[in-house]
């Protein structure tokens, strides 16, 4: 992708093709370059949405939010959505009051092109902090956006938001809700500063299913916490973390009152797995990435407890370069665990690599031969188990890898 940032490899870490998503009905896209930070790519994104759509979302808990998010914020209350616009390259973060301008002025000229009010326009950015983003480029690329909307640009839209990404992230399903068949489609950017708390991470997600605005932002809250915030490249939270998701209703499903309605079973399963693929796809292209890791956790007092000691693991500079040099070093990851603050008992102890016990009881397997472990510390998918047997907690979370490339790509250049 050496147009985006200057990285020249797409991640080995990445699908062998990007998944090629249906139409949604009610749900148009447009894209275009305009040339604020990249040349040579759109960096823009418009979708459009039919009158009617339901809105949800999960932002950043950063303190230092950006415009965008404070605007989404204050509006995702209403429920209504016509628009989303995001452009890459400029994070629009910490920008004061021109920010805020900008954001506004972006509202507003989208809500004219599509004769909607400003509040049910969404945006989101992404890319440097602390420089200023005018909305003029933006605003005179809408014209021609607006007249170019069309619904199968999915592809198209995921490149547009990319900034060292090496590959376009897109995830969908099916499902039916009273035997009506329905689609979710997402799409999602995301490579460093990830360790959502809600990373530069935005995702996307949209379905022709027929949600209040309240369930979906139930549906979404849910299944961000067993995916995005299940995830982390670099321990670095956002200032632009943005999750939305976005029901048009052109499906015409029956009617639901609450998350648990048992018509949205199906729903939720597909609507979660797009979520999890869209979250193990930005782990999959980390900067600099060349291993998957996935942590289980079991035995801890409660899922909550497990899920920070998964990720104290996740996050452990120690583990992951370990694990980048193919050392199966599991003396890091006891550390990980023990700095956790979680209650742990070291004596009843395990931990697994690759389905190979390592540790037990609170020390060495007995029958461990570190030679067993080296095929598949050599891989590019790594497993690890730990059991800290103190109640039935249990959680899973992803991270990759910590290289020399993940310096390069954030000493060298900015994004």
């Amino acid at each position: 992708m050496g147009t985006l940032a200057g990285i020249s490899e797409t991640s080995p870490l990445a699908p062998q093709a990007p998944a090629d998503l249906p139409a949604v009905g009610g749900v148009r896209l447009s894209v275009a370059e305009t040339g604020t930070k990249y040349r040579g790519r759109p960096d823009l994104l418009m979708a459009a949405f039919d009158e009617g759509t339901t809105v949800a979302g999960v932002l950043t808990r950063s303190k230092a939010p950006s415009a965008p998010v404070d605007w989404c914020r204050k509006h995702l209350a209403q429920g209504c959505a016509r628009a989303l616009v995001v452009n890459a390259g400029n994070a629009n973060a910490f920008t004061g009051k021109a920010g805020d301008r900008t954001v506004r002025e972006v509202a507003a000229a989208v809500a004219k092109r599509l004769g909607c009010r400003q509040r049910e326009v969404f945006p989101a950015s992404t890319g440097v902090i602390g420089e200023p983003l005018e909305s003029g480029p933006i605003n005179a690329a809408l014209k021609a956006m607006t007249a170019t909307l069309t619904p199968g640009a999915w592809e198209p839209a995921a490149r547009a938001i990319m900034t060292t990404d090496t590959f376009p992230k897109l995830a969908t399903a099916t499902a039916r809700i009273d035997g009506v068949p329905v689609t979710i489609n997402g799409i999602a950017k995301g490579s460093g500063m990830i360790a959502p708390d809600m990373a530069t991470m935005l995702g996307f997600v949209f379905t022709d299913a027929g949600l209040p605005a309240n369930v979906l932002q139930d549906l979404l809250t849910s299944s961000v916490e067993r995916s995005f915030n299940a995830t982390t490249v670099d321990g670095d939270t956002s200032t632009s973390d943005t999750v939305l998701a976005f029901a048009t209703g052109a499906a015409a499903t029956s009617k639901v009152k609450s998350a648990g309605d048992p018509k949205l079973k199906g729903f939720v399963r597909a609507f979660d797995k797009v979520c999890l693929d869209l979250a193990h796809q930005v782990v999959r292209d980390g900067e600099g990435a060349q291993k998957f890791i996935s942590i289980e956790i079991a035995g801890a007092e409660d899922d909550a407890a497990a899920r920070r000691i998964g990720l104290a693991v996740a996050n452990s500079p120690l583990v992951k370069t370990a694990i980048a040099g193919e050392d199966a070093n599991w003396g890091r990851i006891v550390m990980a665990v023990g700095k956790s603050g979680e209650a742990a008992n070291r004596d009843r102890l395990a931990i697994s690599i690759g389905g190979v016990q390592v540790a037990a009881k609170g020390a060495i397997d007995p029958g461990y031969d570190e030679k067993t472990l080296v095929p598949h510390m050599k891989g590019r998918e790594i497993d690890i188990k730990v059991h800290v047997g103190v109640g039935r907690g249990k959680a899973t979370v992803w991270t990759c890898d910590l290289t020399h490339g993940y310096i390069t790509i954030n000493a060298d250049y900015r994004s």
